[in-house]
């Protein structure tokens, strides 16, 4: 029976490398997949998911106003889909995580989502949200925090590596801007308003 899966985490956890891992897994076996990346991240290029190990594939863009159902009906033709992967999942509307799971209770075919939990102060994502609620199976993939502590967290982090504490909740980027962290130390730098050097990965 086809589920709506949401793998979630923080940063560095490897969600784009498992993603883009069970789509090769699909194709090898002749079946094939339909990924989805959202627009506002370009940063591998439009409609082009990559992984930090160097993997990548192609994908379907879509913007907070497109209809995912229709998309993928329309990116699939005369045959369904296998399964549809979701790249960057907390960017997701409301709405879209309603259409993700009607592509699984009306045409049958399971969706892997893939995102962040949290933004860098600890609230969550629209997109995470409603995974949270309406998924049949959260799996949680785990990193760790500079502490050596389960990283459950993310810090945004200016040129310097000190932690900001405001701005905009969606800023693309990568390790040089975002560092995951365990609770503790993310509580550490926001509720005790400490403005301390974090360790960035490869500093």
């Amino acid at each position: 029976m086809a589920k709506l899966y949401f793998y979630y985490s923080t940063m560095n956890a490897g969600k784009t490398t498992i993603l883009l891992q069970s789509a090769h897994n699909y194709r090898e076996r002749g079946m094939t997949p339909v990924l989805l990346t959202p627009a506002l991240d370009d940063r591998a290029g439009q409609g082009v998911i990559r992984s930090r190990v160097g993997l990548e594939a192609r994908a379907e863009v879509f913007e907070p106003l497109d209809d995912l159902l229709q998309l993928v009906q329309a990116s699939a033709g005369h045959s369904m889909p296998a399964c549809v992967l979701v790249d960057e999942a907390q960017f997701l509307t409301r709405d879209q995580v309603y259409q993700l799971s009607e592509i699984v209770d009306r045409l049958g075919i399971p969706v892997l989502a893939f995102g962040l939990r949290t933004d860098f102060r600890g609230e969550l994502f629209t997109g995470s949200q409603y995974l949270m609620a309406w998924a049949d199976e959260l799996k949680e993939l785990k990193t760790i925090c500079h502490t050596g502590k389960k990283a459950t967290m993310v810090v945004r982090v200016d040129e310097q590596g000190l932690a900001l504490t405001e701005g905009d909740q969606i800023q693309i980027g990568g390790n040089e801007r975002y560092i995951p962290v365990s609770r503790a130390e993310f509580k550490r730098v926001f509720h005790h308003g400490e403005k301390a050097r974090l360790f960035k990965s490869g500093s």
